[in-house]
């Protein structure tokens, strides 16, 4: 039996709203080794964020997190998605507006598949949201990085008013919420 040092990574693929935010968020969760924005879930090939924008790729703005399960589930990285951004507005969040902003869990293993609807249920039941959770869970396709002026872009950008006013105060709610999620040193 030969044994190794390496770790084992995970890959989960997440779209709700702007992947500005979403990014944001998930590079500061402890046991997220990347995180990448970028488009999923379109039928045209290697497509733009002009593109992606206008609405009729059919892509979804997203982020590729790549994670160390001994660290951080996909329970968790999911129970932080559901705070950070709004499961309940259809092709939109806030004042993004189109299919490219939906919801979406894109799945990359059958317990990922299980996961993510058993949480959804469980959200459900428990009434988190004052209206039902329209997310939905596909099985993930080929991921499109965005171009590189879209990765870290509120890292290099947070004084811009969509990133002070919009991805702010998601950092802000997931490091209230989530402090001890959060990377050290983050």
């Amino acid at each position: 039996m030969t044994t190794t040092n390496e770790t084992r990574r995970e890959t989960a693929i997440l779209g709700g709203g702007c992947f500005w935010c979403l990014e944001a968020v998930f590079l500061e969760v402890e046991g997220v080794e990347s995180v990448v924005s970028g488009y999923s879930g379109g039928h045209l090939e290697a497509p733009t964020y002009r593109q992606v924008c206008a609405g009729g790729t059919g892509h979804v703005e997203v982020v590729k997190i790549e994670f160390d399960p001994a660290r951080i589930s996909f329970r968790e990285l999911l129970e932080i998605y559901f705070t950070i951004h709004d499961p309940t507005t259809l092709d939109r969040q806030g004042n993004d507006i189109g299919t490219q902003y939906r919801s979406v869990i894109y799945f990359t293993s059958d317990e990922q598949f299980h996961t993510a609807l058993a949480l959804i249920e469980e959200l459900g039941e428990a009434r988190v949201y004052p209206h039902a959770i329209v997310t939905r869970v596909e099985r993930a396709g080929p991921f499109w990085p965005a171009e590189v002026e879209h990765q870290e872009y509120y890292a290099n950008n947070s004084d811009q008013p969509y990133c002070q006013y919009v991805v702010a105060p998601k950092v802000a709610k997931f490091r209230e919420k989530f402090a001890g999620r959060r990377r050290q040193g983050g």
